[in-house]
Order: C-alpha cells, then structure tokens, then sequence
C-alpha cells in the first residue's frame, strides 16, 4: 500500500509537543548542521556589512572627488580666468577672448577638465572655451543667487541635459561644479567647470582597492576566530542530547521491563489466586442452597468481573505479542474493542512498517491511549486511524468525532495520559500534536523518526 500525502496540520491547536532542539534521526549530522548553519550565516552577516560599507566608500569617494573639483575650480575662477574678464571681455573683443583661451589651454589640455563657462547674473555666457556659446543667455537656476552673494558653492555628478549643455549631452555623467568668482572690475560672476567623471570612478576603485581586503580579511578572521568555539559548542550540545536520549530510552525499558514484570506477576500470581477462588466459589454453589447460595452466586460474579479487569489490565500494561505481531496488526487489535462497542473504526495502514521496537512501542501507546479516550471519554461514534511513512518518518494520525475539549481550558482528565507519554515520543526527536475543538472532534498526530 502506498504512503499517502501529509494530512494537513490541525486548525486547532490545544497542545503542541516538539522536541525542544529539533533533533533528527542522524545525530552524527548535527555538528555539520550546525557549522554549516554558522557559515551560511558569517556569509550573510558579511554580505549584509560589505554591501553598505562599500556604497559608503563610494559616497566618500565621490564626495572626496568633488570637493579636489571645487579646490581646482576656485583656483581657476580666482587667480587664472576671472582678472582676466574685463569690459573688452564682456563687449566680445575677440583679444580679450582668446587671451582667455590661451591661459586656460593647458587646464584643458589633459583632459580632467571638460567645459568651462562664465555667467554673469544676468544668465548671459560671458566666456567659453565653446566659442558658440558666448554672448547667448539662458535661464539660471535659482541658487545662483545665493550662489553669487557668496552661498556655499554647488557640486555633482551627474548626466547634463540642460538647454546649455548641448556639447555635453553625449559625455555621459559629468562632475559638475558652480562657484563664485568676480571680473576685473569687482562684478560678480558663476564660473562653471565640467571634470571627466572617470575621475571619481578612479578614486572609488582605489579606495575600494585599499580598504576592501583588509575589512574583509579583518570579518573572515573574526568568523574563524568564532567557529572553533561552535564548533565545540555544537559537540558539547549533541554529547548532552545523545546523553539525555540514552537515559530516558533507559527509562523507557526498565518502565517496559516493570509493565512486564507486573503484568507477570498479575497474571501469574493474584489472577490465578482469583481464579482458582472463582472455581471454588462455583463448586461451593453447587452444594449450597437458599440465602447462602445467593450469596454465593454474587460474590462469584463478582470475583469473575475482577479477573476480567484483571486480565484487560495485563494486555494494556504490557501488549502481548507485539514485537511478534508488529506495529500494524498491534493497531489493528486496539480497534477490536472499539468495534464490538458498535464504533465505526476506519484503518489505513501499509501492508509493511520498518521501525524499531521502542519506537514501535512509543506509538503503539499513543494509539491505544487515543482510543481509550475515544472509547471511554470523548463518546465517539466513528473514528479514522491511518499510519503514513516516508523515507525520514513516520507519522501515527488518530481522529474522531467525539465530544472534543476547549484548547484553552485546562487539559481534560481524559488526555492526562498522553501527557505522561509526551516526554517518551520527544525521546526519539518526534513530536506530539493534539487538537481539539468543543463539539468538533479530536485529533491526535504522533511522528517518530525512523532512527
């Protein structure tokens, strides 16, 4: 029979027991899980630090770039090409201008330095190395005005698209500076310089260059430095888990061997005392008449119910026959009783079921916990039992249609017994899921391991 897909995890939720460090079956895994988990992290922690850090380098970078630019501009306004605007200037004397040109060639002639203009306040181009540009008028942002009142200077980098910019619209991203400067008479005027932006893109690479290795080396030496210690963390966890397994597995076979040996000791010894009275009892009616003989008749009936209990007692302390029998069938017997109560009982179990005895016998208590409160307590009328496999787990999934409990009250007195279990399915790394809702039903989800 093939496993089926996973049901659906319950809406309602009254308890929910989980192995409290999510063991899985493959301890040896957990160490490698573990570093592995710690690197994968270190990674993300240093891809989450590198990133800004190295938009921060290109900021300061940039930042570093325009401010050389605005140096260099006010050097050129002040001292090579503002004495140099005079009224001939201004008239468009073209010896006056190309007594300009001939200062400014060589700030030109490396190339750093793409445009210059001069704009008086006006808006009008008072000198450009573009000769076509002189003498025509253009708007003029509105911070010129502080500019030219003595603001704080402008700088950028950025595309040029401006009706002025015709010659540098091909150029791509430009630095940009505006500064103060006056004329030869004392007039204020803007002086604008375009810088080639390769300029800033040389400085962000030679500062990522510089600080990059050694702020990542500095971070890889910090995750190495952290990962012995996890690493012996990780051991000293899966050592303590593995020893806390070790003693409650313990614990769940002597608890196995106890069952057995009261159940033992029931069956051999006071069922048999019992037994052996009810015989007595029933030989004894026989002879005896009237008053006595009804007397007699009770108490044998009563012996004889006592030995019944007795008896059912034995098969819940300790299931016979279920490492012979296995898993499957062992569920199949617990719906016995269920049916002849006139319970409808749906079973979808595989035909074969791969699982250690303890494990076994984990779930094997799960169900016959569930159907004894089905049965007895929740006043079932149908219930679905169903065993689902695959190659890592199995999962034991108990639902009926009984009363149901409310998940925020107190847990009822009939679930007290799968609590006491609880501790015994987290041993294995499995979980434990009940839920309920008033009027709607229980179910119950058990999942184990494999190994």
């Amino acid at each position: 029979m093939r496993s089926r897909a996973r049901m659906p995890r319950p809406a309602a939720r009254a308890w929910d027991f989980r192995h409290p460090d999510g063991a899985t079956a493959a301890e040896k895994s957990e160490v490698r899980s573990a570093v592995s988990r710690f690197l994968m992290i270190g990674l993300l922690v240093l891809i989450s630090v590198s990133v800004p850090v190295a938009l921060w380098i290109r900021a300061q970078a940039e930042n570093h770039t325009l401010d050389d630019a605005t140096v260099i501009t006010h050097h050129l306004a002040d001292y090579t090409v503002g004495p140099l605007i005079t009224d001939e200037v201004i008239a468009g004397d073209p010896a006056a201008l190309k007594l300009i040109d001939s200062r400014v060639a060589p700030w030109l002639a490396d190339k750093s330095i793409v445009r210059i203009k001069v704009w008086n306040p006006q808006g009008r181009v008072l000198y450009s190395d573009v000769p076509s540009l002189i003498g025509r008028t253009f708007d003029i942002p509105r911070w010129s005005g502080p500019l030219l009142a003595g603001g704080a200077e402008r700088a950028s980098l950025e595309l040029q698209d401006g009706l002025d910019n015709d010659h540098e619209a091909d150029s791509g991203e430009l630095v940009e500076i505006y500064v103060r400067a006056v004329d030869a008479a004392g007039r204020p005027l803007m002086f604008e310089a375009y810088f080639d932006d390769q300029t800033v893109h040389d400085e962000q690479a030679s500062l990522l260059l510089s600080m990059t290795p050694a702020f990542l080396l500095a971070l890889m030496v910090l995750q190495l430095a952290q990962l012995p210690p996890a690493i012996r963390l990780a051991r000293r966890i899966q050592v303590d888990q593995a020893s806390r397994r070790q003693l409650l597995q313990h614990a769940i076979r002597a608890s196995d061997l106890e069952r057995r040996r009261i159940a033992r000791d029931l069956h051999d010894e006071v069922i048999q005392d019992l037994a052996g009275l009810s015989y007595a009892l029933e030989a004894e009616d026989k002879l005896e008449s009237g008053a006595r003989r009804s007397l007699i008749i009770r108490a044998r009936v009563i012996l004889q119910r006592n030995v019944s209990t007795l008896r059912a007692m034995t098969g819940e302390l300790y299931p016979p026959g279920l490492e012979q029998l296995g898993l499957i069938e062992g569920l199949r017997r617990l719906a016995d009783p269920l049916t002849e109560r006139g319970i409808e009982v749906r079973l979808h179990l595989p035909d074969r079921l791969d699982l250690d005895r303890d494990r076994s016998a984990i779930l094997y208590r799960v169900a016959r916990e569930a159907l004894t409160n089905a049965m007895t307590h929740a006043g079932a009328q149908s219930l679905e039992l169903s065993v689902e496999q695959d190659a890592d787990r199995i999962e034991l999934s108990i639902r009926d249609d009984g009363c149901g409990f409310d998940p925020e009250a107190d847990p009822p007195d009939g679930h007290v017994g799968l609590r006491i279990i609880r501790d015994t399915i987290l041993v294995t790394g499995g979980t434990l899921e009940i839920a309920s809702r008033v009027g709607h039903g229980t179910r119950i989800v058990a999942a184990v391991d494999r190994a």
